[in-house]
C-alpha cells in the first residue's frame, strides 16, 4: 500500500529522480568499494579513492534528500549493494585499467542520465538543479580519469564497456520505481 502524498512532498517524477539517483550513487559508493578491496595500492587504487570519496559526498547528500523530501528510498538497494561490489572486484580482478573501463561506462551512463535529467527538471527545483550538475561535472572528471588511466586499452574494452552501459541503464529504470 502507497501512504497518501502529503503536503510538501515532492511531484512523482522529483520523487523518481531522487530514488534512483540515490540508487546510483549508492551503486557507484559499492563498485569503487569493490574495486578497492582488490587494488590496494598504485596510481589506480589513489584515483579510485579519489573518486570513492566523491560518490560518498554524492551519496550523503542523496541520503539527505531521501529523508528531507520524504522519498521511499529504491526495495533493491539490497541487491545494488552486492551487484555493486561484485561489479568493482571483478573488474578490478581484470586489471587496472578494466576497473578503469568499468568506471568510463558507468559514468557515461550517469552523464548521460544527468543530463536527461537536468533538461525535464527545467527550470523548476533549482537547488535540486544545481547539485545535479555539480555532481555531473564530477561524473564527467571520473570518465575524463578512467580514459586518461588507460580504461580503453582494457581487454575486450567495447564488449565489457557495452555490458556494463547496459546493466546501468536496466539498474537506472528499475530504481525509479520499484
Amino acid at each position: 500500500m502507497t501512504r497518501p502524498r502529503l503536503p510538501g512532498d515532492p511531484p512523482a517524477p522529483t520523487r523518481r529522480m531522487i530514488r534512483v539517483d540515490h540508487a546510483g550513487e549508492y551503486g557507484a559508493a559499492r563498485i569503487y568499494a569493490g574495486q578497492l578491496s582488490v587494488l590496494h595500492e598504485g596510481t589506480a587504487a589513489e584515483q579510485v579513492r579519489h573518486m570513492r570519496d566523491q560518490e560518498q559526498r554524492h551519496l550523503d547528500t542523496f541520503n539527505a534528500l531521501i529523508a528531507d523530501r520524504r522519498v521511499r528510498p529504491t526495495a533493491l538497494l539490497p541487491f545494488w549493494h552486492l551487484a555493486g561490489f561484485a561489479l568493482g572486484a571483478v573488474t578490478a580482478a581484470l586489471g587496472e585499467k578494466a576497473a578503469m573501463a568499468c568506471t568510463v561506462a558507468v559514468e557515461e551512463t550517469i552523464d548521460a542520465h544527468y543530463t536527461a535529467q537536468l533538461e525535464d527538471l527545467g527550470e523548476t527545483e533549482p537547488a535540486l538543479r544545481e547539485t545535479l550538475e555539480a555532481f555531473r561535472a564530477e561524473e564527467r572528471e571520473h570518465r575524463d580519469i578512467g580514459l586518461a588511466n588507460g580504461a580503453e586499452q582494457a581487454p575486450g574494452y567495447r564488449l565489457l564497456s557495452a555490458a556494463i552501459k547496459a546493466g546501468c541503464r536496466v539498474a537506472i529504470k528499475v530504481s525509479e520505481r520499484i
